[in-house]
C-alpha cells in the first residue's frame, strides 16, 4: 500500500505505471480512427525492453493491456484523454499562452510531439528517475524538443514550487497547467495543497487541464485488490478516498470551468466507449 514518504523509479510503484500508460498509447494509436497517436510511446516501451518490447511485438497475448474486460477499454481511455489534453493545449498556444508546466510529467512527450509556437517554454516536473529515462531514450533516438524544454526534477510531495522558480518559471505569465493522471496517486490533503501552489503561482488568464476519478466503490476496490493481476497493483498505489471536486475548488476561488465525463467525451469524438461507466472526468479550468 502507498505511504506518504514511499519512493520508486521508471521501473517500480508509481513510476512503473508511466510505462503502462505509455505502452497503452502506443497499443491504442494504432487503429486508422484513433483519436490521438503518440509515436514517442513506442520509444519509450521498446527501450524498456523486456516483456514491455514484446507486448509490442504481440509476444504477450495473455498481457493486461491486450484483455477484452480491462485492456481495451484502458488503452481508450488513454488515448481518448491524449487527445483531450493535446486539443486544450493547441488552445492555450492559440490564446497566447507561451509557459506550459506539466505536473508528474511521466513519459509525457509533448515538448518534442507538439508543433509549439516560437517562444513556448514547457516546464517538466517528475522524480529524476523518470525524467532521466526520457531524456536519455529521446537523446539515443536522436529527438530534439520543439518547444524550449526544462526539467524540473523533483517530488511533487516536497517544495515544486520553489524547484520550478529556480528553474526560470515566471508567475508573472500566463501559464498552461497540465495535471495528467496524477491526483489519484495523492492523498486528498496533497492535492488541495497541490492546487493551492499551482493558484498561487498562476497570471490572470492561465488555465489548468485535469484529469480525476471518482472513488472506486469499497467492494469493487477490495475485490481488485484480491485478484492478484494488474489491476491488483494499481489499486494500491492510489488513494482511494473521495477527493475535492476538481471543478467545483476552483470555482469556488473564482476560476470558471468545464468538466465532461470520458465516455460522453469518447462518444463527443464519435466513437463507442469500450466501458459501460467510467469513473474519470476530464476538466479545464481558466483564471480571469
Amino acid at each position: 500500500m502507498r505511504t506518504d514518504g514511499d519512493s520508486w523509479d521508471i521501473n517500480t510503484s508509481v513510476g512503473s505505471t508511466a510505462l503502462f500508460v505509455a505502452a497503452a498509447r502506443a497499443l491504442g494509436g494504432r487503429a486508422a480512427d484513433a483519436p490521438a497517436q503518440d509515436p514517442f510511446a513506442e520509444l519509450f516501451v521498446r527501450a524498456a525492453g523486456g516483456e514491455w518490447a514484446d507486448l509490442l511485438d504481440d509476444r504477450v497475448p495473455d498481457h493486461p493491456l491486450l484483455t477484452p474486460e480491462f485492456g481495451i477499454q484502458f488503452q481508450q481511455h488513454q488515448v481518448a484523454r491524449t487527445r483531450y489534453f493535446d486539443d486544450y493545449l493547441y488552445a492555450a498556444a492559440a490564446a497566447g499562452i507561451r509557459q506550459v508546466v506539466i505536473l508528474a510529467a511521466g513519459l509525457d512527450a509533448r515538448a518534442y510531439r507538439l508543433p509549439w509556437p516560437d517562444g513556448t517554454v514547457v516546464y517538466e516536473l517528475d522524480r529524476p528517475q523518470v525524467l532521466e529515462f526520457k531524456c536519455e531514450t529521446l537523446a539515443q533516438a536522436g529527438r530534439q524538443p520543439s518547444a524550449e524544454r526544462h526539467e524540473v526534477p523533483v517530488d511533487l510531495r516536497e517544495d515544486w514550487p520553489k524547484a520550478l522558480c529556480d528553474s526560470g518559471f515566471d508567475p508573472a505569465l500566463s501559464t498552461a497547467w497540465l495535471v495528467e493522471g496524477l491526483l489519484i496517486y495523492l492523498s486528498p490533503a496533497a492535492q488541495d495543497q497541490l492546487f493551492d501552489a499551482v493558484v498561487s503561482l498562476s497570471a490572470p488568464g492561465s488555465r489548468v487541464a485535469i484529469e480525476q476519478m471518482d472513488p472506486l466503490p469499497a467492494e469493487a476496490a477490495a475485490s481488485m485488490a484480491e485478484r492478484g493481476d494488474a489491476g491488483s497493483d494499481w489499486v494500491r498505489l492510489i488513494y482511494n478516498d473521495p477527493h475535492s471536486e476538481v471543478t467545483e475548488w476552483f470555482t469556488d476561488r473564482g476560476w470558471t470551468g468545464e468538466r465532461v465525463y470520458l465516455n460522453d467525451y469518447i462518444r463527443d469524438l464519435g466513437h463507442t466507449p469500450a466501458a459501460e461507466q467510467s469513473l474519470i472526468s476530464l476538466v479545464t479550468v481558466v483564471r480571469p
